[in-house]
């Protein structure tokens, strides 16, 4: 596996719904983008924190508000538009060289469907590292597990709250190095 010194590890919450059944005229939107970067040589985890995105094509509801504990009062205080939310992380991050991964395959997905929707620039690279199935390939399991199981499996705890984005990101983080490590 080719990869930078330095990885931009994501999670992303987004709009959701009761057994996934999008309401018509609305579509799936990034709420939160959880963040962190990872420097392989170290194993350091750093800049961890979440960034709360406007949803534009769609509204929290109480389901998701119980999911993910972002409610609409949240995004209305800290909130900003998914494009500000991609500039942040060019600046702050300087992400565009850089590897970036995330667990699973639906934040890629939705990064690429939002930033095509909007005509905009990605705000990664096109490496893109998909740790469930990194950790699948250096286990030799048969199939994918999810984040929580994941730790159990290295016998690490889960730190923090699930389906907090940076929670999630930096959890990421933790079974990336542990894989990655020679």
């Amino acid at each position: 596996m080719k990869t930078t010194n330095e990885i931009i590890i994501i999670d992303l919450e987004a709009t959701c719904w009761e057994n996934d059944r999008i309401p018509m005229g609305q579509k799936v939107d990034v709420i939160e983008i959880g963040i962190c970067k990872l420097a392989l040589k170290s194993g350091k985890i750093s800049q961890k924190q979440s960034i709360y995105v406007t949803p534009e094509r769609s509204e929290i509801n109480r389901f998701c508000t119980e999911l993910t504990g972002i409610t609409p009062k949240l995004i209305e205080e800290k909130g900003i538009y998914f494009e500000e939310a991609c500039d942040k992380i060019r600046d702050e991050y300087q992400s565009v060289p850089l590897t970036w991964a995330g667990y699973g395959n639906f934040d890629r997905e939705q990064i690429t469907e939002q930033c095509e929707w909007l005509g905009i620039e990605s705000p990664f690279s096109e490496q893109y590292l998909n740790v469930m199935s990194e950790f699948k390939r250096h286990f030799r399991l048969y199939k994918s597990i999810g984040l929580k199981r994941a730790l159990d499996h290295l016998n690490m705890d889960f730190e923090g709250k699930h389906h907090s984005g940076a929670d999630d990101a930096y959890n990421t983080a933790r079974i990336l190095s542990k894989i990655l490590e020679k």
